[in-house]
């Protein structure tokens, strides 16, 4: 019993400190000059602005691995829902959102 609580505890910690190192994990500098902070929540990483007129607003849900993510991104000005994906390169974030996977829009966040 206590081995079998040892492992699991040990898996939690592997699990966890492996999600923690996920790239996107951190904060951004986004393209209007806001400071968004990605986190982990549940399954998936959580995009929450940090400053600007929206400040605690949560704009974004990713899942995904090694740099590549897929989700949704909230466009807070004008309370729409895209589609979105991310890619990370070094210290920059590639943000897309789309409508119906063919009018997309681009931009590139800076890690802090």
């Amino acid at each position: 019993m206590i081995r079998s609580l040892v492992l699991a505890g040990a898996i939690a910690v592997i699990a966890g400190t492996a999600y923690a190192e996920e790239p996107i994990v951190g904060n951004w500098k986004t393209a209007s000059g806001e400071t968004a902070v990605i986190a982990a929540c549940g399954g998936s990483f959580c995009v929450t602005l940090k400053t600007g007129k929206y400040t605690g607003r949560k704009i974004g849900t990713f899942a995904g691995t090694g740099g590549s993510y897929a989700g949704e991104i909230t466009d807070p000005a004008a309370d729409k829902i895209y589609s979105g994906s991310g890619k990370i390169s070094g210290n920059s974030l590639k943000m897309q959102g789309c409508v119906m996977k063919i009018l997309c829009k681009t931009q590139t966040w800076t890690r802090l």
